[in-house]
């Protein structure tokens, strides 16, 4: 049962990862402007160690199935500053992974360090006699990813990895409009946006026309690709900042139809 957190809004979460990263750019004097070099921020800057394992193995967690993708994808060990990640996301050993990789270190480095650390504070007086293995403070599952704990940590790493500014600046480059987009409406109506349509075939029976989650990574992916993290991350982003939109927002036509 995942551990119950206090509310925390999102604004407090986006300043807390700006001000994580301001903190790395001062101290290393570097400046960052795409790809957030989220390793040497755990490691050189929170000092945190990073550890590949097979992570169901270690917890004695089956696996949900032959060739399916591990449920638990990291473990964060406050009180040894260690974070251990699932092998199958070692970049080095499966590089098409190294999106996801890099935001399961976000999450644990970035959100649970700093946002959960200190609900885990461990009593002195509790010490074990026995050599026990260590146990993780947090063990992160994707079956488990809107419990509270986990939600806040996956938004701080969007924040961490695709801070606002750098997400706007980068749109602009690619649409010079700078207009947000939405996907073409069934029924023509009047908006502020740029219309996305999407391909649509039609094979014999076969319908082969986009679906909506499709249209929206291929806007997507050209920017995940700029910032090194997945076409789901970066479309997720695009939507929690207003910049894609699957349909027009009910706000928008109220308050154009007044």
């Amino acid at each position: 049962m995942p551990k119950k957190v206090p509310y925390l809004d999102e604004q407090r979460i986006e300043r807390d990862a700006a001000a994580l990263l301001a903190e790395f750019q001062q101290a290393r004097g570097v400046v960052i402007t795409r790809q957030v070099p989220i390793e040497d921020i755990v490691e050189k800057h929170l000092k945190l160690g990073i550890e590949f394992d097979d992570m169901h193995r270690l917890l004695n967690h089956p696996r949900l199935g032959p060739g399916r993708d591990p449920d638990i994808l990291g473990a964060m060990f406050f009180d040894e500053r260690r974070i251990v990640i699932d092998e199958s996301l070692d970049p080095e050993e499966n590089p098409s992974m190294e999106g996801r990789y890099r935001f399961t270190l976000a999450h644990e480095g970035g959100g649970h360090w700093r946002l959960h650390r200190h609900l885990f504070v461990r009593d002195p007086e509790q010490v074990s006699f026995f050599n026990e293995p260590a146990t993780p403070s947090i063990v992160c599952r994707s079956s488990q990813a809107k419990a509270p704990i986990e939600w806040q940590a996956d938004f701080y790493a969007s924040c961490l990895l695709m801070p606002r500014k750098f997400v706007m600046a980068a749109w602009d480059e690619m649409f010079p409009d700078r207009k947000p987009r939405v996907l073409q409406p069934r029924t023509p109506i009047n908006h502020p946006f740029v219309e996305v349509p999407r391909f649509d075939c039609q094979i014999g029976d076969h319908d082969c026309s986009e679906t909506d989650d499709n249209v929206l990574y291929r806007i997507a992916r050209p920017l995940a690709e700029q910032f090194l993290v997945s076409p789901i991350a970066m479309r997720i982003r695009l939507e929690k900042l207003g910049l894609l939109h699957r349909t027009v927002p009910l706000q928008r036509l109220l308050s154009d139809g007044s």
